[in-house]
């Protein structure tokens, strides 16, 4: 048995069909492109038949990507296997997904047929798609509530016709872990020809078992799941690709089964379907949402700032997420608050460090969300390290029909310097003169500005991070005047930097 699980993504075709998700061709070809990046087998590009706009959305992706195998669904029906046909015309590598329901509902209720008439309408679809196609993967829709004896028999049957892959998808999300990887493996032992096609997973999330039940059927023998970014799909959605990859990197060494997913790409390519489907990530989504790697527990804080491994089973630089996240509330420690003041570039003795602690657990108190500027104004600006770099001078022009224009002078160790440049913005122009004079490659991450009060006359509180040869270092300023703001919170995480000017 191969150790090797491929990845079949369908989030261009299951994903899409979420009310409200739907993509135009350019943003499938995109999301394709990102999917070919991450490394995933297959991709699901669409189902001709349905519209004129899956149709070209299969064409399109087919000419866009190069490596992945390029699937197209179907019904058992010969017009939809033509169309799926002349969709995948450009794929390198193309394969049509052909099926027809199997359970009792769908063969007496739904299709109004019977087992043997379901058997020969399964063969014939995929001997006619073999026409087409070397590489047929077959699916028995509702195979979770289908009889295993019966399931067996079709298996049986579609690959003596030329089925290259046989999927077995959880269709209602009924079933549970155990049943399912029972069902696979009753494929494996009695289904006399199964080792000429590849065991395919595709459950549904219905009652929160999708991953559980595609790592059960992996572990009796399937050799490809069908997933979705950030478990996207029908209902309440498909099996996470973030989800099994995970579970199958972090466990590699009892169960010995790779991917060829590249994890490092998994949370921008969660970001951009997230983006694009107008549809966010729930914080507490595993792998994937933002609460997966952060601690606001004191207990927690204080485990992961001395070991990560204490709490996290993975390291967040493995799916793409530059680190952990220590979130400061009511139930944080000292060890947590310390180490973010240690961010901000304040020193504290101990006396001090409990007097900050006292107030901030009054504020926590009060506010659910303790941010960077929070921190820095109960401190005081006194106890801030002493600057060696201190803005001096400032003056911006900028206006509707103007070149937004900054000139600044920089107060460096007691020697000045001044700078001047234009920008997409004053902001931008003002820090684009300070780079011409402190010489650093420094790429600035996350911009945040908020009021402290209300009106026109708001004081404006800027948090900054900036990234300097792999490190982070935060900023902060505050002033009525936004741009100053934002050039003293930048000058503020300058200081920071090893070696600094």
């Amino acid at each position: 048995m191969s150790d090797r699980l491929y990845i079949f993504d369908t989030t261009l075709r299951d994903g899409e069909q979420v009310p409200g998700c739907q993509l135009n061709t350019v943003e499938k070809i995109e999301v394709a492109k990102a999917l070919q990046e991450l490394g995933v087998d297959v991709i699901e590009a669409g189902f001709p038949i349905s519209s004129p706009g899956d149709f070209e959305s299969v064409v399109e992706i087919s000419k866009a990507v190069t490596w992945p195998t390029i699937t197209a669904l179907t019904r058992a029906v010969q017009k939809d296997i033509d169309v799926a046909a002349e969709s995948l015309k450009y794929a390198k590598k193309g394969r049509i997904h052909t099926g027809i329901g199997t359970s009792d509902f769908h063969i007496y209720h739904k299709l109004n047929s019977n087992p043997d008439a379901i058997i020969e309408r399964g063969v014939e679809a995929v001997k006619y798609a073999k026409k087409y196609v070397e590489d047929v993967e077959f699916y028995a829709e509702d195979a979770g509530r289908t009889d295993n004896e019966y399931l067996a028999r079709v298996i049986e049957a579609v690959i003596k016709a030329g089925a290259t892959v046989v999927n077995i998808p959880d269709t209602t999300g009924y079933t549970l872990p155990h049943e399912f990887g029972a069902k696979i493996k009753y494929l494996v032992d009695n289904v006399p020809n199964i080792h000429k096609a590849i065991i395919s997973t595709h459950c549904h999330n219905d009652l929160g078992m999708a991953t559980a039940n595609t790592i059960s059927g992996i572990l009796n023998g399937a050799r490809q799941a069908e997933v979705t970014i950030n478990g996207i799909g029908e209902r309440a959605g498909n099996t996470s690709l973030e989800e099994v990859v995970m579970t199958l990197k972090t466990h590699y060494k009892t169960l010995g089964i790779e991917t060829g997913v590249n994890t490092k790409k998994i949370y921008g390519t969660s970001r951009l379907v997230s983006t694009l489907m107008n549809m966010p990530v729930q914080p507490n989504k595993a792998v994937v949402g933002r609460n997966a790697f952060a601690h606001s527990s004191g207990i927690h804080q204080d485990g992961v700032l001395k070991n990560r491994e204490n709490y996290e089973i993975m390291d967040p630089v493995e799916v793409g997420i530059n680190e952990s996240a220590i979130l400061l509330t009511a139930r944080s420690g000292r060890a947590a608050l310390k180490h973010r003041l240690e961010l901000l570039g304040f020193e504290l003795d101990k006396e001090k460090l409990d007097e900050v602690y006292e107030e901030f657990l009054k504020l926590a108190d009060k506010k659910k969300d303790i941010r960077d500027d929070d921190i820095a104004l109960l401190v005081g600006d006194a106890t801030r390290k002493e600057h060696r770099i201190k803005l001096d001078y400032l003056q911006v022009v900028t206006g509707k029909s103007l070149k937004p224009m900054a000139t600044v002078r920089l107060n460096i160790s007691g020697e000045k310097f001044d700078a001047t440049s234009d920008g997409n913005g004053p902001v931008d122009a003002a820090i684009k003169a300070v780079k011409k004079i402190i010489h650093r490659q420094v790429v600035i991450e996350e911009f945040l500005v908020q009021a402290i009060t209300r009106g026109s006359d708001d004081i404006g509180k800027v948090h900054m991070q900036v990234e300097y040869e792999d490190g982070i270092y935060h900023g902060f300023g505050a002033h009525t005047d936004i741009i100053t703001a934002s050039v003293e919170a930048f000058l503020d995480a300058i200081n920071k930097l090893p070696a600094a000017l």
